[in-house]
C-alpha cells in the first residue's frame, strides 16, 4: 500500500520493461486458434539510434500492437534491422581510414568479415533502445536482412524475376553518387535549390561564320556533346537540319538534329545534346542513335575523353572550360540561373548522372498489380491523400535500378563466365558455364539495393520460400504504419514483390503518419544537428509523458512540429494520476483493507451512476479511434477523463464518503473498478504508470495489464439522466467557483448564492446538497422557475444582492469577443501562417482556447 510521494518514472520504468519479455507476454503463438493481429516494424539501420521519428513510430505501433494483445489477438509484432548498405559500409570505411586503411587494402572478402565484425560490436542499438522504452516486440522472432533465411528469399526473388523476364542488365544512365561509388535510386536522392549561373555559349557552324548559341549550367560535360538539338518546326532552323557544327575546345564535328526535346520558347531554342551525362539526352541519343562519350568517371573525375582535361575534378574542369571559351571568344555571356540540384541522401555529395552497365527490374507489370489491389480495397491505405499519391506514382513508374557497387549486402546471385561471357543466374553457385560449359567463372561484383530485400519484409521474415507455419499464421500482416517519405522505396515495393511472390497483399491496411519537425518546422537531420534523442528526454520526463505529448500531437496527415515545451504538460499528466492514486492508497490503508480489484457493486449515488457512464462513452470512442488510427484521439480522451472526470470531479466527490473508514463498502466497490478500468483504457499509450498501479491494485502473482481484457462499449452503462444531472451540478459550481475566485472570498468560508431555475437544475441541486458543501463550501438558496436556464446570484451584501453576469463581467464579454475575432482571422490568414514561427502559431491557438472557454464560462 506504500506509494511514493513523488512521481519518479526512472525508478520502475526498466524493471517493467525487463518483465515483460522475461514473462513472454510480446511472444506470439503460431498454432494459437486466437484471431490474428500481426504488424512488422520498418527495419530500422544497423547503423541507427532510436531518434524522435522511431519514437513516434513505435509509440503509434506499440499502441496497436498492446490494444489487439488486451482484445485477445494472437499478437505478432515483428523486430529487426535492415543491413543497411551504404550507409554501413561508409561508417566502416570511415572507421578505416583514420587507421590509414581503405577497403582496397583489404579486398571484398576481408573487408566484409571487418563490417561483420562491426555489426556484432556495435550494430543494432536501436534494438537495445527499443527494449528501454518498453516496445512490446516479439524478441524471439527479431530479424536481420542479411540473415541465411532472408538471404535465401532474395536469390529466389531475383531468380524468380528472371524466370519470369522482369530483369534485365543494360548500359543505362543512373544517379551516380562519387563519394559512395554506387548508383542509387531516384526515391534516394535529395533536391536542393540553388542559385547557379547559365552559360551561353557560341557552337560555330561547320563552313560557315556563324554560330548556334546554346546554354547550360554544366559547361564541363560539352566535352560529350555528341549533337545539338532543334525543335522540328522552329522556322529559324529549318535551313540547318543536316548541317554540323564543330564541338569547342575539341574541334569534332557533331550533328544538328531535330527534335522536340528544344523548346522554341526557351533561350536560342537550341540545346546541347550529351547522352553519357543527362537523362533527357539520354533518350534523345536513343532516338538519333547518337554515340555516348563519357567524361566524368566515377570519381567525378575527367576521362581521358575529355582530352587536355583529363585527371581534373569536374568543377576545376569546368572553371578552366570556362576561361578557354572566354578566351576564344565563344563565350556569349552568363546569366544567374535558378535551378535544382540533385544530392545523396546518405552524404550529401552532389550526384552525378553516369553512364552505366547496371541490373533492373521491370516494373510496369508488378505495378499494375499493386495499383489493381489498391483500388480493390485489397489494401485500404489511410488517410485518402496518401492512397492517391501511392496510386498516382505506381501509374508512372520507372524500372528500378537494383544493383549497388558495394561490398556489404545481398551479392548479386550472377555468374559471368570468362570464356564466353554468358551470364548465369542461379540459386546456388553454377559449377559451369550453362552456355559453353567452362569452369572459368566468376560471380557479380555488384550488390543488390537494400530496398530490394526490405521489399520482401513481410514475408521472408515469417520463413518465405519455405512454408513455415509462422507464414501461415500471421501473412498477409493485418497493418503497416510508416511514415510517409518511404511510400515509394518501401510501401509500394513490398506490395509489388508480395503480391508476385507470397501470393497476396503483404498486409490489409496501411497507415501513413507525419514526420517530427523542429521548432521552425525544418526536418530533423544529422547535418542541421536539430536533431533530439529520446532516451534523453524519457530520463527526464519518464517514458510515458514523451509517449502522450507524441501521441497528443499525432492528428492524422499532420506533421508534428516537436519542442521540449510539449512534455511538462505530459509529465503533469501522469503525475495527475499519481497522486489520484496515492490518495486511493492512503484512504484504503485506513480503511482496514488491502488493495483489490472488487467486483462493482450497484450505487445510485449520482456520482458513481455518472462515472460509470463516462468510462463507458470513454471506451466507446477510445476502441473507436484505435480502430481508426486516430491515435491522438485515444490519447486525449484518456487525458480527459482522467484529469477532469475522475480526479477533478469523481475523486472529489467522493472523499466525503471516505471519512468514516467504512472498509470495502459500495464507494470503494465503485471507485476501484472504474480506476483499474481506466488504466486498462489507458494502457496502450501509456504502458509503465498503468502497470505499476495496475499491479499495487494485487491482481494476483504472474498477472499483467498487457494481457488484461481491453474494456469495450456495454450499453446497459449508459446513463444519460445521470450525465444531464450531473452537467447541470457543474455548471452551477463552476459559476459560483468563478465569483468566489473573481471575489477573492478564502474557500474556507461559506458562500450561499441564489439560485434561479427549472425544476431540473433546483431539483438536481437540492439532491446534491451535502456533495456541493463539501466539494466547495457553497449553499444555494433555491428558487424554481419556467426559465430555460439557471440564473446565479452573488451572495448578499450591504447594497443587497447583485445578479450574474454583472456590467463588469459583460464587459469582459465584449473584450473576449473581440479576442477571439483577432485570433480567428490570424489562424485563417495562411500567409500569416506560412511565415510565423510554430510556437507563435501555437500560443495565438491556446489563447483562443482559453478566451473560449472563459467566454463560455462568463455566459452561464
Amino acid at each position: 500500500m506504500q506509494i511514493e510521494k513523488v512521481y519518479e518514472p526512472q525508478r520502475f520504468e526498466p524493471r517493467w520493461a525487463q518483465w515483460w519479455v522475461d514473462k513472454g507476454f510480446f511472444t506470439a503463438d503460431a498454432a494459437s486458434t486466437k484471431p490474428v493481429f500481426s504488424i512488422a516494424i520498418p527495419p530500422p539501420n544497423v547503423t541507427g539510434n532510436l531518434h524522435m521519428g522511431h519514437m513516434l513510430e513505435h509509440t503509434l505501433i506499440d499502441v496497436a500492437a498492446r490494444y489487439h494483445r488486451m482484445c485477445g489477438y494472437n499478437t505478432l509484432w515483428l523486430p529487426g534491422m535492415d543491413h543497411a548498405g551504404i550507409a554501413t559500409q561508409m561508417v566502416v570505411e570511415r572507421e578505416m581510414a583514420k587507421q590509414g586503411l581503405s577497403k582496397y587494402d583489404l579486398g571484398r572478402e576481408k573487408f566484409v568479415e571487418r563490417v561483420w565484425e562491426w555489426k556484432e560490436k556495435y550494430g543494432g542499438n536501436i534494438l537495445r533502445q527499443m527494449r528501454e522504452v518498453g516496445a512490446s516486440v516479439d524478441w524471439t522472432r527479431s530479424r536481420f536482412t542479411l540473415d541465411e533465411g532472408l538471404s535465401k528469399a532474395v536469390r529466389e526473388v531475383f531468380c524468380g524475376l528472371n524466370e519470369r523476364g522482369l530483369l534485365y542488365r543494360g548500359e543505362y544512365l543512373v544517379n551516380w553518387c562519387p563519394r559512395c561509388e554506387t548508383a542509387v535510386s531516384d526515391l534516394e536522392v535529395e533536391h536542393e535549390d540553388i542559385q547557379g549561373t547559365l552559360w551561353h555559349i557560341r557552337y560555330p557552324l561547320k563552313d560557315s561564320g556563324e554560330f548556334l548559341t546554346v546554354a547550360t549550367t554544366r559547361p564541363e560535360t560539352m566535352l560529350g556533346d555528341t549533337a545539338v538539338a532543334v525543335h522540328p518546326k522552329d522556322a529559324r532552323y529549318l535551313h540547318l537540319h543536316g548541317r554540323t557544327v564543330v564541338l569547342p575546345l575539341m574541334g569534332r564535328e557533331i550533328p544538328i538534329i531535330a527534335d522536340e526535346m528544344a523548346d522554341p520558347e526557351f533561350g536560342t531554342g537550341v540545346v546541347k545534346i550529351t547522352p553519357a551525362h543527362d537523362p533527357n539526352d539520354f533518350e534523345a541519343g536513343k532516338r538519333h542513335d547518337l554515340p555516348r562519350i563519357k567524361v566524368i568517371d566515377e570519381h567525378a573525375l575527367m576521362t581521358p575523353e575529355a582530352g587536355r582535361f583529363a585527371g581534373l575534378d569536374r568543377y576545376e574542369a569546368r572553371k578552366q572550360v570556362v576561361a578557354e571559351l572566354e578566351s576564344m571568344g565563344l563565350l556569349a555571356g552568363t546569366a544567374p540561373h535558378a535551378m535544382a540540384i540533385s544530392k545523396c541522401e546518405r552524404c550529401g555529395t552532389v550526384i552525378e548522372p553516369m553512364l552505366s552497365t547496371q541490373w533492373f527490374v521491370r516494373m510496369k507489370p508488378l505495378a499494375d498489380r499493386a495499383a489493381a489491389a489498391v483500388r480493390e480495397g485489397r489494401i485500404d491505405v489511410q488517410p485518402e491523400n496518401w492512397r492517391r499519391t501511392l496510386l498516382h506514382w505506381l501509374d508512372g513508374i520507372h524500372d528500378w535500378c537494383v544493383s549497388r557497387q558495394l561490398w556489404w549486402g545481398h551479392r548479386i546471385p550472377a555468374w559471368h563466365c570468362g570464356d564466353c561471357g554468358e551470364i548465369t543466374i542461379s540459386r546456388t553457385a553454377p559449377e559451369t558455364c550453362s552456355k559453353c560449359g567452362s569452369s572459368n567463372l566468376a560471380q557479380d561484383n555488384d550488390v543488390l539495393d537494400t530496398w530490394f530485400s526490405s521489399g520482401l519484409w513481410p514475408f521472408s521474415t515469417l520463413g518465405w520460400p519455405d512454408g513455415t507455419k509462422d507464414l501461415e499464421t500471421f501473412y498477409p500482416t493485418s497493418l503497416m504504419i510508416m511514415g510517409y517519405e518511404i511510400l515509394f522505396l518501401w510501401c509500394a515495393r513490398m506490395t509489388m514483390l508480395g503480391l508476385e511472390f507470397a501470393g497476396d497483399v503483404p498486409f490489409r491496411k496501411v497507415y501513413i503518419h507525419g514526420i517530427v519537425r523542429d521548432a521552425q518546422k525544418r526536418k530533423m537531420s544529422k547535418t542541421r544537428g536539430n536533431t533530439v534523442d529520446p532516451l534523453d528526454i524519457t530520463i527526464k520526463y519518464g517514458t510515458d509523458a514523451v509517449r502522450m505529448a507524441l501521441l497528443t500531437s499525432a492528428a492524422p496527415g499532420s506533421d508534428i512540429v516537436w519542442t521540449e515545451d510539449k512534455l511538462p504538460s505530459s509529465q503533469a499528466f501522469a503525475n495527475k494520476i499519481w497522486n489520484a492514486s496515492r490518495f486511493l492508497f492512503l484512504n484504503i490503508e485506513r480503511a482496514g483493507f488491502e488493495p483489490q480489484i472488487p467486483e462493482p457493486a450497484k450505487s445510485e449515488a449520482i456520482e458513481d451512476r455518472w462515472i460509470w457512464s463516462r468510462l463507458n462513452k470513454a471506451a466507446d470512442s477510445v476502441n473507436r479511434a484505435i480502430q481508426q488510427y486516430r491515435y491522438h484521439e485515444a490519447a486525449q480522451t484518456m487525458w480527459h477523463f482522467l484529469w477532469n472526470d475522475f480526479c477533478d470531479w469523481y475523486i472529489e466527490l467522493k472523499k466525503r464518503r471516505f471519512q468514516d473508514g467504512s472498509g470495502l463498502d459500495e464507494n470503494w466497490r465503485n471507485i476501484l473498478n472504474v480506476f483499474e478500468r481506466a488504466l486498462r483504457l489507458l494502457h496502450p499509450s501509456m504502458p509503465f504508470i498503468t502497470e505499476e498501479l495496475w499491479q499495487r491494485l494485487s491482481p494476483g502473482e504472474g498477472a499483467s495489464i498487457t494481457v488484461a481484457a481491453f474494456p469495450q462499449y456495454d450499453a446497459n452503462l449508459d446513463d444519460p439522466e445521470a450525465e444531464d444531472e450531473m452537467r447541470r451540478l457543474q455548471e452551477v459550481l463552476i459559476a459560483a467557483r468563478q465569483i468566489r475566485s473573481e471575489e477573492n472570498v478564502p474557500r474556507k468560508i461559506t458562500m450561499t448564492f441564489g439560485l434561479a431555475g427549472p425544476a431540473p437544475f433546483t431539483s438536481a441541486v437540492q439532491r446534491n446538497r451535502e456533495a456541493i458543501l463539501r466539494l466547495d463550501n457553497v449553499e444555494f438558496d433555491l428558487v424554481e422557475n419556467s426559465e430555460p436556464a439557471f440564473s446565479l446570484t452573488r451572495p448578499a451584501t450591504e447594497n443587497g444582492s447583485a445578479p450574474v453576469p454583472s456590467a463588469r463581467m459583460e464587459k469582459e464579454i465584449e473584450q473576449l469577443e473581440k479576442n477571439i475575432s483577432n485570433s480567428k482571422r490570424q489562424l485563417g490568414d495562411d500567409k500569416f501562417l506560412s511565415r510565423a514561427p510554430a510556437h507563435i502559431v501555437d500560443n495565438i491557438k491556446t489563447k483562443l482556447a482559453e478566451y473560449e472557454s472563459r467566454l463560455e464560462s462568463l455566459r452561464r
